[in-house]
């Protein structure tokens, strides 16, 4: 009973950290977006009060004296509001960014990962026996009023009966490569569950010594490095090249702990261990 007190605890701790996480990605993608409208705007007022300076009409006067400085005048006007668009689609960027987040897939991340997979991947196998089914039923029936009738005993729509027996491309009912695509999304499903079930099950592993201390935190779902200060040149290159990065906020070097994070932590310590 403790320990799934125990495991509860971590579970929703996890669960407030991710939150937190997402609400910060949406808050620093919204505060670039309005920094780059911000500045584009600027930029683009800027433009056009140059513009203004120009009289209505007048070309540049070729011969004249004031030729270059006019032609100068002109291409700084035209350079400012270039800027001015690309500061505006930088705001579409961070904007779409922003309206992105918790809208992707299921990230790992997130405490309810293996929940949400499972159940993902019941939906496409029911999918993948619903498609055999339909080419089964299609096979057997050379009528179309009985393959149709058929299709919807199976559970299709009218809709999407009609549109399994009348496809747009290719032969009636469902393609070699659509089962084929859908049974490589469940097995691609059943492997990333599996995973994130030995992770989940698995004692977190703690290196301590003089010079840094290596925990894998299952609240923050990361392989992380802490050191006293900063570490050496050498020792931040490894780090990097391994794909953990200074986290602010944690005070340490961290990489999402997952399979491939783990192994990179090995490698990470035989390395630090071996200077």
């Amino acid at each position: 009973m403790n320990d799934q007190n125990n495991n509860d605890a971590i579970k929703a701790e996890r669960l407030n950290r991710y939150e937190e996480r997402q609400q910060n990605r949406l808050d620093r993608y919204e505060a670039l977006a309005d920094k780059a409208t911000v500045k584009s705007t600027v930029l683009a007022t800027r433009s056009n009060q140059m513009v203004e300076c120009i009289p209505f009409g007048q070309p540049v006067l070729v011969g004249h004296h004031s030729e270059k400085r006019d032609r100068n005048f002109r291409s700084k006007i035209h350079s400012i509001m270039g800027k001015s668009v690309q500061e505006m689609k930088k705001a579409e960027y961070y904007q779409n960014k922003a309206d992105s987040v918790g809208k992707g897939g299921i990230s790992s991340d997130d405490p309810n990962a293996i929940e949400k997979l499972k159940s993902k991947l019941e939906k496409l196998q029911q999918a993948q026996e619903l498609m055999k089914k339909a080419n089964k039923l299609i096979k057997k029936f050379p009528e179309h009023n009985a393959r149709l009738e058929g299709l919807i005993e199976l559970g299709f729509s009218e809709e999407k009966a009609i549109d399994v027996l009348n496809p747009k491309y290719g032969s009636i009912g469902f393609a070699s490569y659509s089962l084929q695509n859908n049974n490589a999304e469940i097995n691609r499903l059943k492997k990333r569950i599996a995973e994130l079930q030995t992770l989940e099950n698995r004692t977190s592993n703690e290196v301590e010594n003089d010079l840094y201390k290596y925990t894998e935190c299952k609240i923050e779902n990361r392989c992380m490095f802490i050191f006293d200060g900063k570490p050496t040149e050498e020792i931040r290159q490894i780090l990097k090249s391994n794909g953990f990065k200074w986290s602010p906020s944690r005070g340490a070097w961290v990489r999402q702990l997952n399979a491939n994070g783990i192994y990179a932590s090995k490698r990470v310590i035989s390395l630090i261990d071996q200077l």
